[in-house]
């Protein structure tokens, strides 16, 4: 049988549909998100509220968002750039920094609703499954879990977040199936475990290994850490200290970075037509006392 390329005619192309740009870019699933964000009929216009979390190089994203019509709305947002003002200056990204992040929104979102009184959450990070109870007055705030495009694989460090969102009080449904310390075989949560990575136990144990071992490679991949005088010992009570300060003030902190004095430019400044017109008669004053010269020369 003779093989025959298939000839995309016109019409083809006159009837192509584009995707949406952020589909083309490879950036949202659109089956998962219609699926998340569809509103029952008989709820009307309620907002649906997810948990979302996010990953780059060097921070964290954590956001509380509904979905309309025009586009989606943040309630409440927390970075794991903002960690510094609580006290953790260092490991902005692993599984303990993404618990805080976590928490650190949990607290801003009820803070913002005036439910943070009412529903304190899991003060102390013991690493067992915690979920709210409803109180008598007003229900728990619920929301989903967006993961995104990323593989929701055993101990990732989204759950992290999940876990932080949840000992701050959010209502969000889960299984305690991906937490770091679930075993596949007993099908059972370590607590033990899962309280080791909520407070950086895995970073020292980590750290420690490296100092008896590889010295020159500890003092190349912790250097930030031995800048800042943190040591695989005190990292548990750093953690701790982080949690009380997050719990005791939420409120996101005004940048103390100064103004700069002057603006960077980067292209020119756009000229009056006064300014224009002078430029202009200075110009052809120039060229006319050129041309005088040349005549004297001659």
């Amino acid at each position: 049988m003779v093989f025959v390329k298939p000839q995309k005619s016109r019409a083809y192309f006159k009837r192509y549909q584009v995707k949406f740009k952020r589909r083309r870019e490879g950036k949202t699933d659109y089956r998962a998100r219609i699926r998340m964000i569809n509103q029952d009929k008989n709820k009307y216009n309620t907002p649906k509220y997810r948990f979302i979390v996010r990953f780059t190089n060097k921070d964290i994203v954590a956001q509380v968002v509904s979905a309309t019509i025009t586009g989606d709305l943040v309630l409440a947002a927390a970075y794991a750039h903002e960690l510094p003002h609580y006290g953790l200056e260092v490991g902005l990204t692993n599984y303990a920094a993404a618990y805080c992040t976590g928490l650190l929104l949990a607290r801003r979102a009820l803070k913002k609703l005036e439910m943070d009184d009412e529903y304190e959450g899991n003060v102390e990070a013991t690493g067992e499954d915690y979920s709210v109870e409803p109180s008598e007055s007003r229900r728990p705030f619920r929301a989903l879990l967006d993961v995104g495009l990323i593989k929701t694989t055993t101990g990732n460090r989204i759950f992290g977040a999940l876990k932080g969102a949840l000992d701050g009080g959010l209502d969000i449904p889960h299984s305690e199936k991906r937490f770091a310390g679930f075993s596949k075989d007993s099908k059972q949560l370590d607590a033990e475990v899962h309280r080791k990575y909520i407070y950086g136990g895995h970073v020292s144990s980590y750290m420690t290994t490296l100092i008896e071992d590889e010295p020159e490679k500890y003092q190349s991949h912790f250097s930030r850490f031995i800048t800042k005088g943190v040591e695989a010992d005190g990292l548990e009570e750093l953690y701790k200290k982080v949690h009380a300060a997050i719990r005791a003030d939420p409120t996101p902190k005004k940048s103390e970075k100064p103004l700069p004095k002057e603006r960077k430019r980067f292209n020119l400044k756009k000229l009056t037509y006064e300014e224009r017109k002078a430029k202009l008669i200075e110009r052809l004053n120039a060229l006319n006392a050129a041309a005088e010269d040349d005549e004297d020369d001659e």
